[in-house]
C-alpha cells in the first residue's frame, strides 16, 4: 500500500511552474491523482477544507500542511477582516477572542470618539437596525418602478407574475417533500441509531427493507444539496412561508425597511443603524457567524472546528444582509465603513439578480482598491453561469471588462474528488468567477455557542478570505491586487471534466469553469507570495 501511495504522489509532485522568473513556484498537479474509493470520516469531514489533496486525496486548501511546513517559526501582524452579513455572534466563545475592538471609541458613552459617523461602534456597525428579513430586490422594484428602468422593471414583474402563477404548485410540492422528509428521517434514525447522519451513513445501510432502502435514497438525495437534515428542513419551512406569501401578495405590502427610518434610495442618508452587530435576534445571525467562524474560529483548541487565519485576524462585524436580498446602499456603505475603520480584507457572502443603485456599490469597491482592500465575494448558488445570467456585486458592468482588481469570485467545491468535485449548486463563469474552493458540508460556529455544518459558495468564500487574510498577515507589503492573484495564479489546476448543477451527466471541463482553472491552495499560495516579496 505505502508503495502505490508513493508512487501516485511521485506523479503528482511532477512540477508545473507559473508566473516570471521571480515568481516561480512549484504547483500541484493532480492530473495522475486517483480518485479517492474510501468514505470521508467524520474527523476529515470536520476539517477537510484544511486538508492537501495530494495526501488525502481531498481537495482541501492545504491549510495544514501550510501552517506545518512554511509557518511553524514565522509570526504575522494582525489583519482586520470585516465579514458582511446577517451579523455576528461576537459573544460566541471561539470568537469572543478574536473579535475587533475600536480602538479609538469608548464604549457605552454615547459619543462619537472617534469622529468617524457612527456612535460607540465597538466592534463594527449594524446598518439594518432591527431588521432581519426583507423583500427580495425584484419585489422592491415592482413595488416601487421610480428606481429603475422600463425594461428592468418589466423583467422584475414577469419573475413577480410567475412567481405568484407558480406559488400554489410550489406550495403543494413543498408540504409533501416534508412530509416525506420528516417521515424517512425519523425511519433513518432509527435504523441507525443516531440523531445526525451524512450520506456516507446512508450508503453504508445494508438493510433490504424497502421502506428503509426507499428513505435511504430520498435522503441522499436532500443531503446532496449540502445541508444537514434539520438546517434542510428549516430552509423548506422558510421557502414554503415565502410561496403562502406570494400567494396572498403579504410579500408586497410589507415596508420592512420603516423600521430603520432612512431612505434607501439616498446614499447621503446616513444617519441610521446601531452598534448591535449581531442584531436584534441571535438565531438570525446564523450566516454571519458561521462565516466568521470559518475565517477565524480557534484552531486546535479541541473544541468545534478551525478557522482558517483564527490567530491572525481580527474580525470587524457589519450587519448589511436580512433575510432577504441587501439595499445596494447598505453594501456600499458597509465596504466603506470596513474600509475607513482599518480591514484589509472583507468577506461578502451574498449576492442577488437585481441591483437598482449598482453604481453605489462599484463605486464602493473602486474606494476599497484605493486603500488597498482587497474584497472576496461567493459567485452565488443558483448553478447558473453568471458570464451570461446577472449576479451583483461583481466587478465587471459589461460582464467581459474589470473596473477594479480587488475584488475576487469564488465557486464552491465539494469534498470528492472527482467528477462531483464542484458543487453542483455552485455558479460559474469563465470571466466571472475567478477560482473555486470548499463550499460544501463546512463545520463552523453558530449562534449560542453551537457548530453546524453549512454548504454554499457563502462558506467558499471566507475560506478564501482566511488564505488571502494569511498572506496579508505574513507578507503585510503585497498589494490586494497581488493577493488577488496569487489566490488565482498559485492554486490547483484541475484538467479533467466535472458534474455542473443537479443535471446527471452535465459534465464541462472544469478549466473553462472559472478565470483562474484553478482550485485555492494556502501552501502554493502562501509560497508564490514569499517569491514575490523577496523572502
Amino acid at each position: 500500500m505505502k508503495k502505490i501511495q508513493l508512487t501516485y504522489l511521485s506523479l503528482a509532485l511532477a512540477l508545473a511552474l507559473t508566473g516570471c522568473s521571480t515568481t516561480k513556484v512549484a504547483m500541484y498537479n493532480v492530473d495522475a491523482l486517483p480518485v479517492k474509493k474510501a468514505k470521508i470520516t467524520d474527523d476529515q469531514l470536520k476539517r477537510w477544507s484544511h486538508l492537501d489533496v495530494l495526501t488525502d486525496t481531498i481537495p482541501g486548501m492545504s491549510v495544514d500542511k501550510a501552517y506545518t511546513e512554511l509557518l511553524k517559526d514565522k509570526e504575522g501582524v494582525k489583519v482586520i477582516v470585516a465579514i458582511i452579513d446577517s451579523g455576528v455572534d461576537i459573544e460566541h466563545p471561539d470568537l469572543a477572542a478574536a473579535v475587533w475592538t475600536n480602538p479609538k471609541e469608548i464604549a457605552g458613552n454615547g459619543i462619537d470618539d472617534d469622529n468617524n459617523g457612527f456612535i460607540d461602534d465597538m466592534h463594527g456597525w449594524n446598518f439594518l437596525g432591527d431588521i432581519t428579513k426583507e423583500n427580495l430586490e425584484y419585489e422592491r422594484i415592482v413595488k416601487d418602478k421610480s428606481i429603475v428602468d422600463e425594461a428592468t422593471y418589466k423583467k422584475a414583474k414577469d419573475i413577480v407574475d410567475k412567481k405568484s402563477a407558480d406559488a400554489n404548485k410550489g406550495r403543494t410540492q413543498l408540504e409533501s417533500m416534508m412530509m416525506g422528509i420528516n417521515s424517512a428521517d425519523e425511519l433513518l434514525k432509527k435504523e441507525l441509531k443516531k440523531e445526525t447522519y451524512t450520506i456516507a451513513d446512508l450508503e453504508a445501510i445494508t438493510s433490504t427493507d424497502a421502506a428503509i432502502v426507499q428513505s435511504k435514497e430520498a435522503m441522499k438525495q436532500m443531503l446532496s444539496y449540502g445541508l444537514p437534515v434539520p438546517e434542510l428542513k428549516e430552509e423548506i419551512k422558510k421557502e414554503l412561508e415565502g410561496y403562502i406569501a406570494t400567494m396572498n401578495g403579504s410579500n408586497l405590502k410589507m415596508d420592512y425597511r420603516k423600521v430603520v427610518g432612512d431612505n434607501p434610495n439616498d446614499l447621503t442618508d446616513t444617519k441610521y443603524g446601531n452598534n448591535n452587530v449581531i442584531g436584534p435576534d441571535k438565531g438570525e445571525a446564523l450566516h454571519g457567524t458561521h462565516v466568521a467562524g470559518i475565517v477565524a474560529q480557534g484552531r486546535y483548541n479541541n473544541i468545534g472546528g478551525d478557522g482558517i487565519a483564527s490567530n491572525n485576524v481580527e474580525i470587524m462585524a457589519v450587519r448589511a444582509v436580512p433575510d432577504g436580498d441587501e439595499y445596494d446602499k447598505d453594501i456600499a456603505l458597509a465596504i466603506r465603513y470596513a474600509v475607513d475603520n482599518g480591514a484589509k480584507v472583507i468577506n461578502g457572502s451574498f449576492g442577488k439578480s437585481f441591483s437598482p443603485h449598482k453604481q453605489w456599490v462599484y463605486d464602493a469597491i473602486k474606494y476599497a482598491e484605493e486603500k488597498d482592500v482587497l474584497i472576496v465575494h461567493a459567485a452565488g448558488n443558483d448553478a447558473k453561469d453568471i458570464d451570461v445570467e446577472d449576479n451583483f456585486p461583481n466587478d465587471s458592468d459589461d460582464k467581459i471588462t474589470e473596473f477594479a482588481d480587488n475584488l475576487i469570485t469564488i465557486g464552491a467545491l465539494n469534498f470528492e474528488y472527482g467528477e462531483k468535485v464542484m458543487a453542483n449548486f455552485s455558479n460559474f463563469g469563465a470571466l466571472n468567477v475567478d477560482v473555486f474552493a470548499p463550499g460544501v458540508q463546512i463545520y463552523a460556529t453558530t449562534p449560542e455557542d453551537t457548530y453546524q455544518y453549512l454548504a454554499g459558495t457563502s462558506m467558499a468564500s471566507p475560506n478564501v478570505a482566511g488564505v488571502a487574510a494569511l498572506i496579508r498577515s505574513y507578507y503585510p507589503k503585497l498589494s490586494a491586487s497581488q493577493v488577488k492573484h496569487i489566490l488565482m495564479d498559485s492554486g490547483t489546476k484541475i484538467n479533467s471534466k466535472v458534474q455542473v448543477g443537479r443535471k446527471k451527466g452535465d459534465l464541462k471541463d472544469f478549466s473553462t469553469l472559472s478565470k483562474s482553472g484553478r482550485i485555492v491552495n494556502a501552501y502554493t499560495a502562501l509560497q508564490m507570495a514569499a517569491k514575490m516579496s523577496g523572502k
